[in-house]
């Protein structure tokens, strides 16, 4: 069975490059029939917090990206990766260094001098390991990596990578104070959760000739790689706030829906013909990682705005309310009756890209009473408004059906009986209901506040 993993440090809020590759991998672990993990990659004490850890699970319940197994903790782990440590440094695979940051700096510094790689040039890979291992002096530990050959693997994106051994030093596995470095763990993790597939961003390419190193000296398996490209701004530089991009759940805040993110997230370096508009289920059908372009992506907030736009228009009321909920709560909306309350969102989400702007819009259904501003009393109240006020209140007194086609054919044989044109009643039937110039159609405005809401409102106004 496939196993793919998703690890991000909680130094953090969740943000775009990393939701996109998490998505990446609960799709191909669902595509494969495989299984999703989440791992999070604490051991960071002095970055990492609770309220990171808090967020990162967060914005994965709100995207939907299900895991099976997790949440693993590194530091939770430590003592699986002390003993691996020993198992290394028993099998003379890896060694104590004594020497000391400056001592490690001179000999960088002199490198350089000399044109040569500033790396560590294995002084203390020479020291007898029994004497090492009875030495007091404050150390690190170092893996002892192969000096000649090359580190060859195939990536499912990039294609064949090689690093030639010689340019790799004798990477650090344990800092001076005992705990493990980002690459150790991270093999040991992998290998002892059995993962197969390895999706995570470009920036690690260079991690992984270490890490397969690593894999060799335990004798394990090497899982298969998947580097994905950077996400950039429109200006071609490394994405940040100034472009737009913040972490998830801002976007949830912002009235995005995860459909919408999901959808542009899974196109950020991938397509499918000339499709645009992708549920979760097309994604898992057709998604495969090795079709993700070799360059980095741009990052467009008017294209996200667009997407979240259309699954606005396209969902259901019950999932329009179930998404706008907060919104409206926080305007102090009454919407117990989530019947009405679904019906008024329905009415608006032809004309909105956010669910802020929806709950903005539906506002009028929920209040009391309506008051109609001067600039548009000035718009809408023109001469003999009252007049056509008037009759309207008595037609809607008198209608037995109050749904949207009944609404429709009385306003017009209305319109007709008194020579009026369609703009003479709805602008000041507007106000009136709404208080507003913009809102839904005037046939879905009477219909879903219903009878006893217009009457009500008409009253209220002809009465001030």
């Amino acid at each position: 069975m496939n196993r793919y993993r998703f690890a991000p440090s909680p130094t953090g809020h969740l943000h775009i490059g990393g939701a996109r590759t998490a998505l990446y991998n609960y799709l191909m672990a669902k595509k494969s029939g495989g299984k999703f993990l989440l791992r999070i990659e604490d051991t960071d004490r002095e970055r990492s917090t609770q309220e990171h850890v808090a967020a990162i699970l967060a914005s994965m319940e709100w995207l939907g990206l299900e895991y099976g197994e997790g949440p693993f903790f590194q530091t939770e782990r430590m003592e699986l990766y002390r003993e691996h440590l020993e198992r290394l440094l028993s099998q003379g695979k890896a060694y104590r260094c004594f020497c000391t940051p400056e001592t490690i700096q001179e000999k960088r510094d002199l490198a350089m001098r000399e044109g040569r790689k500033p790396k560590y040039d294995g002084t203390c890979r020479k020291l007898d390991p029994q004497q090492s291992a009875s030495d007091p002096r404050p150390h690190c530990i170092r893996f002892h990596s192969p000096e000649a050959g090359k580190t060859i693997f195939e990536d499912l994106i990039k294609g064949t990578i090689e690093f030639e051994n010689q340019e790799l030093d004798d990477l650090v596995i344990a800092r001076t104070d005992g705990t493990p470095t980002y690459n150790f763990v991270v093999v040991i993790d992998d290998l002892s959760m059995n993962i197969t597939h390895v999706i995570r961003g470009d920036d690690h390419i260079n991690n992984t000739p270490r890490q397969i190193q690593l894999y060799q000296a335990f004798d394990y398996p090497i899982p298969t790689f998947a580097h994905v490209p950077m996400i950039l701004g429109s200006d071609k530089k490394r994405l940040s706030k100034r472009h737009g991009a913040v972490s998830v759940m801002a976007y949830r805040d912002e009235g995005y829906l995860p459909e919408a993110m999901i959808n542009y997230l899974v196109r950020l370096g991938w397509s499918h013909g000339d499709q645009e508009i992708f549920s979760k289920e097309d994604l898992i059908k057709h998604f495969d990682i090795s079709k993700v372009g070799v360059s980095a992506a741009i990052f467009n907030p008017e294209k996200l705005l667009w997407l979240n736009g259309i699954w606005i228009r396209q969902s259901s009321p019950v999932r329009l309310l179930e998404a706008t909920q907060p919104f409206l709560l926080a305007r102090g909306l009454d919407i117990s009756d989530t019947e009405y309350a679904a019906a008024a969102l329905a009415s608006c989400q032809e004309k909105v890209k956010t669910l802020i702007e929806l709950a903005q819009m539906a506002d009028f259904y929920f209040q009391e009473t309506v008051t109609v501003d001067e600039k548009t009393k000035k718009k809408c109240f023109k001469e003999g408004y009252r007049d056509v006020l008037k009759k309207a209140l008595e037609l809607f007194r008198g209608l037995a059906a109050f749904d949207l086609k009944s609404v429709e054919t009385a306003l017009n044989e209305f319109g007709d009986t008194h020579g009026l044109k369609l703009g003479q009643i709805a602008q000041p039937l507007r106000a009136a209901l709404t208080g507003t110039m913009i809102s839904p159609g005037i046939y879905d405005v009477i219909a879903v506040l219903g009878k006893d809401r217009v009457i009500k409102r008409l009253e209220n106004i002809l009465s001030s």
